[in-house]
C-alpha cells in the first residue's frame, strides 16, 4: 500500500473517529419549535429520529405551532426563561428574531455544513440559515376545474366567486401574493403595491375564506373551495395523498421564494447538543431525505436527491422565481399587514 493510500486511510480513520467521538459526547435534551401537521409528521421521520439515532445521547422534543408568528411570540415571551433551543420558521421572522437579539449567530467553526449551502441559503451573515426552500402556488379542485388553469388571473374568474380560500397577512403567503399580483399587472412593488392592494381588493368579495382552516389543501381536496393559494411542498404531497383530487399550477406570472430558517436560541440551554441538531440538519442526508419526503428544495448544494422529486421543487422552477428581497419586504410588513386588514380584507365585508 503506497504512502499516499495509508495518509488518506489514516485522515478517514480519524475523521469518522472524531465524528464518533462528536456524537458520544453530546448528550440531553433539545426543545425543537417548528411546524405543525404534515410538516412535523415528515420531519420527524426524514430528519429527528435518523439524528437521534446518530447521536443517541441526545433527546429532541418537537413543540409544534401553526405559524411563524406565534412561535416570535413565544420566544419573546421566553426571554428572560429560555424554553426553546432551536427554532424553524420563515425568513421574514427569523430577520425580526435577530434584530430583537432573540437569535444567536452560528459559524462554519460550529455549524461546518454551513460551508455547503448554495448561496440564497445565507439569510443575514452569521445568523440562522435557510433550512428549507419552497414557493408559492394555486391549488385547485380538478372536479371543479377539470382544465389546469396556467395564471394568477384565474382567482378573478367570476365563476369561482365564493369558491375560493386566499391565506391573508402576516402569512407570508399573503406578502407573496401581492408580490405576485404586482408582477401580473406590470407594478413595480418596491415603489409601490396600489394597484395590486386594490385588485385584492376587487377579490375579497368572492373569497370564502383569508384564514383557511385546517388548511387551504383540505378546503380544495373536500370541495368546500374549488381554489386557494398554498406552498408549493405541501401542495405536491397532498397531490398525492388527493387520489387526484388536487392538483398544483405555478402560475405563469412567476412565484416568490419561500425561505425557512434554521436559527440557534439565544441563552439556549444545550447549546453543544443544538448545534449538533442544527448542523445535521443542514446535512446533505437530511436535506435530501427530506426534499424526497416532502418536496422541499435542499439548501446543501451536495445533497443528492432524485430526478423525480427534484422535478418537483422550486429547484425545477428557479427561472420563474420572481426577485423579492425579504430583508426589504421585512421593512414593509406591518404597512403591508395594515393595507390587507383596511384595504383588503375589509372589502370582503
Amino acid at each position: 500500500m503506497t504512502s499516499r493510500l495509508l495518509c488518506a486511510l489514516a485522515a478517514t480513520i480519524l475523521l469518522a473517529g472524531a465524528a464518533h467521538a462528536q456524537s458520544t459526547e453530546v448528550s440531553g435534551e433539545i426543545t425543537l419549535s417548528a411546524y405543525s401537521g404534515i410538516f412535523q409528521d415528515k420531519y420527524t421521520e426524514a430528519v429527528i429520529k435518523p439524528f437521534q439515532e446518530k447521536f443517541p445521547g441526545v433527546t429532541v422534543n418537537y413543540f409544534a405551532s401553526n405559524a411563524s408568528s406565534v412561535m416570535l411570540g413565544n420566544l419573546r415571551s421566553q426571554a428572560s426563561d429560555v424554553q426553546t433551543d432551536v427554532v424553524i420558521f420563515d425568513v421574514s421572522t427569523a430577520l425580526i428574531g435577530n434584530k430583537e437579539e432573540l437569535l444567536a449567530p452560528l459559524s462554519v467553526a460550529d455549524i461546518p455544513n454551513l460551508a455547503d449551502l448554495l448561496p440564497q441559503a445565507t439569510v443575514q451573515d452569521g445568523f440562522g440559515p435557510a433550512v428549507t426552500f419552497d414557493n408559492l402556488v394555486l391549488v385547485y379542485n380538478t372536479e371543479a376545474i377539470p382544465t389546469e388553469p396556467d395564471s394568477l388571473s384565474v382567482l378573478w374568474d367570476a365563476q369561482y366567486a365564493g369558491k375560493l380560500a386566499v391565506t391573508s397577512m402576516p402569512s407570508i403567503l399573503g406578502s407573496g401574493l401581492m408580490v405576485m399580483t404586482s408582477a401580473m399587472l406590470g407594478e413595480d412593488y418596491t415603489q409601490s403595491v396600489e394597484q395590486s392592494a386594490a385588485k385584492l381588493a376587487e377579490l375579497a368579495p368572492a373569497v370564502q375564506t383569508f384564514d383557511p382552516k385546517p388548511d387551504s389543501y383540505t378546503l380544495v381536496i373536500n370541495g368546500t373551495v374549488a381554489l386557494a393559494t398554498g406552498w408549493n411542498a405541501r401542495a405536491q404531497y397532498y397531490a398525492d395523498e388527493s387520489a387526484g383530487k388536487l392538483d398544483v399550477v405555478l402560475p405563469k406570472e412567476g412565484t416568490i421564494l419561500q425561505i425557512n430558517t434554521i436559527n440557534l436560541i439565544k441563552g439556549a440551554r444545550n447549546e453543544a447538543a443544538a448545534k449538533a441538531f442544527i448542523n445535521y440538519a443542514l446535512s446533505p442526508e437530511a436535506q435530501a431525505a427530506f426534499t424526497e419526503a416532502m418536496f422541499y428544495a435542499p439548501v446543501n448544494a451536495k445533497a443528492v436527491v432524485s430526478p423525480e422529486a427534484a422535478a418537483r421543487t422550486v429547484a425545477g422552477q428557479l427561472e420563474q422565481i420572481l426577485p423579492l428581497d425579504w430583508g426589504w419586504a421585512a421593512t414593509k410588513s406591518e404597512e403591508w399587514n395594515q393595507i390587507w386588514k383596511r384595504q383588503i380584507i375589509s372589502a370582503g365585508n
